[in-house]
């Protein structure tokens, strides 16, 4: 189960890179500075085409637990996969280039994993911006640590309540076992934490966020061209439908929850994708459009959706052009109103 240390058995730090020179030290060293020491940490660099390759190299000199990879680029998920194969530790973390740990966090981890004994643990997040902004929660930390059975941390999924994020988790690294990122694909943590679900179990929650994420513009990790957007809330379709059919067959109790979901991801499809692209010759686009006015009785009828879900279906259903270019005239209206300033009396 991998190189032992005082007793505590290795755990394997994985990090994709990718022309991230100004952020991989702070990355890296928060790394380091774990107060759990017995670390791989395993830095690749995916084809990086600036310096960030030789500073990863400088960075391997500054503490024998690091090894450096050197690939050619193909994403994060191949990057990702391909440290899964050299991994040697019992358990397995995620860190993104751009981000940073408290130094505690895969001590109190692996703690709470022996404590609980589950097979994946995790910890909070928050996001900060380039200006240093704190940004809203994404998924807001329990206050006492929570044991969540499989079919119950799914929901908090669905329910948009969890953290499908696999950089605050530690996780065996048996449950790897015939596993991997799919390559090419964008929300591939969220694919491979619902395929993993049945052999995980149950999964360990604790209070705090441990996690820190850079949100930076033009991140590899975080793509703002209008492509990759498009692409992403496209993905986000593919995997509702994906767990769908993975509720039926395992989750039955699941499928209010699930169908929920769908027609969720499919209404921030119809909000986010650029209006240019609302056109027949979008294959994605009139699939979305053709589901929510099939989909549209049995979603008034759901328990789960609310009020505004279901407004908003009928509107994306009747008349989506429209109602996008609406929704767009309205947000900049708001915007323009509170930037005007505000008389002095």
């Amino acid at each position: 189960m991998g190189t032992q240390m005082n007793d505590k058995p290795l755990i394997t730090v994985i990090v994709p890179i990718y022309n991230i020179e100004e952020y991989l030290p702070r990355c890296v060293h928060s790394i380091m500075a774990q107060t759990y020491t017995n670390l791989e940490i395993l830095l690749v660099d995916d084809g990086s085409t600036d310096g960030t390759g030789r500073l990863c190299d400088r960075l391997g000199q500054e503490d024998p637990r690091i090894q450096v990879i050197h690939k050619a680029n193909g994403g994060s998920s191949s990057a990702r996969n391909l440290a899964l194969e050299r991994a040697r530790g019992a358990y397995v973390g995620f860190v993104d280039s751009d981000d940073y740990l408290e130094p505690d966090m895969y001590e109190r981890l692996y703690q709470g994993m022996i404590r609980y004994h589950v097979s994946v643990a995790q910890t909070g997040r928050d996001e900060i911006d380039a200006e240093d902004n704190r940004l809203p929660d994404i998924c807001e930390p329990p206050t006492e640590p929570v044991v969540y059975g499989e079919e119950d941390f799914l929901r908090e999924l669905l329910l948009h309540r969890g953290d499908c994020s696999f950089c605050t988790k530690l996780i065996a690294r048996e449950l790897f076992a015939g596993m991997r990122f799919p390559e090419g694909e964008l929300n591939e943590d969220f694919w491979l934490l619902v395929q993993m679900l049945p052999a995980m179990g149950r999964l360990l929650s604790l209070p705090g966020q441990s996690y820190h994420v850079f949100y930076r513009i033009g991140s590899n990790s975080r793509k703002t061209g209008k492509e990759e957007f498009s692409r992403v809330y496209a993905d986000s379709v593919k995997n509702a439908d994906m767990v769908q059919s993975l509720v039926e067959e395992k989750y039955p109790d699941l499928q209010d929850v699930a169908f929920r979901f769908g027609i969720f991801q499919r209404l921030e499809y119809m909000l986010h994708i650029p209006i240019s692209q609302m056109q027949r010759g979008n294959a994605t686009y009139r699939k979305v459009v053709a589901d929510l006015r099939k989909n549209w009785g049995r979603a008034m009828r759901n328990p789960v959706l609310t009020g505004k879900n279901k407004v908003y279906h009928t509107l994306f259903a009747v008349a989506p052009w429209w109602v996008r270019w609406g929704h767009g005239v309205l947000r900049r209206s708001v915007r323009r109103i509170s930037k005007t300033p505000k008389n002095v009396v």
